[in-house]
């Protein structure tokens, strides 16, 4: 007997995307680029994996994506890469490397593609996740930032998602963070023997981390620490304050909240997130915020910037989806002659923007029409020797069951009517 062959199964953290779920996230996907562009913004695609250094410099050594998450790996020249655990340090690099911030067009871009981190898989989150993602340069006025709110807002609400509450804060600047580390650290040095021992190493490395901290315990403890609004200096303060004042000029509603800090080192001034009470503990659908000293920390020019990433996975689980069909033709053929006219009809059919599918496989009418009906087809049309005779098609409803007969012309005139 011989042994059996081990299946080859899907990594763990990852997950197939089948045809049905699919044409989800093309929805979801085509609506979040037809608002984006509404906006300015274009899109720009980077490699998947790029020198490790640059995530290290730019997510930051301290937060958890570099320290726990990263895929790296050492390629056959020897050199050290890694997938990309997050967006922004690729688009930084490329604006860098391409020069773009010479070019006339406005340093707007969005982008969509799947990101990669070494975490715990869980319902909603995945080892290799996909995000939608948008980045804007050179624009210092917190006009910016509340119009990116509103734009965030908008694709929410264009999709249907509901129950969602919008957190605002600041994260300060060089110039004021520091003495707000101080204290911080000094705080959470007081609670150290109530710490987990990850949030205990955090305390020498970067006590902002503390507040990404999962374990109950620990973000109780952390609402006792001093809040960094409390330390803004006055430009901090001044462009905090036109923030809010331009998200009220919007009509959105928005809460301060003092520990979104957002779990990267770059954040400068503006963080902001969209949450879902739906979501249960990680109820983030979409988080983002200022880093304006990224582009020169990378040794390029001088040029501010802000953007936020969704998740798509958690988004798509929160939009509702409607049971209402899509316009779908299938199309019968009884003999050679009628594969042939239906396959000219079909192309026809295609030119309208409906979709229509005819098979080449050996069934009769009946099997054929039994098909139509699992795949759930909208329409049937049906081509035997009368109808190309008569130069009339049989083209049945499969809701209703109503059938009527009509000539190529008559037919394209109904289907270009449902687009």
């Amino acid at each position: 007997m011989s042994p059996q062959k081990k299946q080859i199964a899907a990594i763990k953290g990852t997950k197939d995307i089948l045809p049905q779920e699919a044409r989800k996230w093309q929805r979801v996907e085509a609506e979040a680029k037809g608002i984006f562009e509404l906006y300015g913004y274009r899109e720009i695609r980077t490699p998947v994996f790029e020198a490790t250094e640059l995530f290290e410099k730019g997510t930051g050594q301290t937060s958890d994506v570099v320290t726990k998450e990263m895929y790296t790996f050492v390629d056959k020249g020897g050199r050290s890469l890694t997938l990309r655990p997050e967006y922004t340090p690729s688009i930084v690099r490329s604006i860098i490397e391409n020069r773009l911030n010479l070019k006339p067009q406005p340093l707007r871009f969005y982008f969509i593609g799947p990101m990669f981190r070494y975490d715990k898989p869980q319902k909603g989150r995945f080892r290799q996740f996909h995000q939608i993602d948008i980045e804007v340069f050179g624009e210092k006025d917190p006009a910016i930032d509340a119009e990116i709110v509103e734009m965030a807002d908008f694709l929410c609400s264009s999709l249907g998602v509901m129950d969602r509450e919008i957190l605002v804060n600041s994260v300060g600047c060089r110039e004021c963070r520091p003495a707000y580390h101080q204290d911080l650290k000094a705080s959470a040095e007081s609670y150290r023997a109530k710490l987990c021992a990850d949030c205990q190493r955090k305390i020498d490395i970067n006590p902002l981390r503390i507040f990404d901290c999962k374990n109950e315990t620990c973000r109780k403890i952390a609402r006792e620490f001093p809040i960094i609004t409390d330390y803004l200096c006055p430009e901090c303060e001044k462009h905090f304050h036109k923030f809010s004042c331009y998200l009220d000029s919007y009509g959105i509603k928005h809460r301060v909240e003092p520990l979104l800090v957002r779990g990267l080192d770059y954040y400068t001034k503006t963080t902001f997130e969209i949450i879902s009470s739906k979501l249960g503990a990680q109820d983030s659908i979409l988080g983002g915020g200022r880093y304006d000293d990224m582009m020169k920390d990378f040794g390029g020019p001088d040029i501010c910037g802000i953007g936020f990433a969704v998740g798509l996975e958690r988004l798509l689980s929160l939009v509702p989806f409607g049971k209402k069909p899509e316009v779908f033709v299938y199309v019968v053929t009884i003999g050679e002659k009628a594969k042939k006219t239906g396959m000219e009809l079909a192309r026809a059919i295609r030119r309208t923007g409906v979709e229509c599918l005819i098979e080449y496989k050996d069934r009769s009418l009946r099997n054929q029409i039994s098909r139509a009906d699992k795949l759930r087809a909208t329409w049937v049309l049906i081509i035997g020797e009368d109808e190309i005779k008569k130069k009339k098609f049989q083209l049945k409803k499969m809701e209703s069951g109503e059938q009527i007969s009509c000539t190529q012309k008559e037919m394209l005139k109904i289907f270009s009517e449902t687009v």
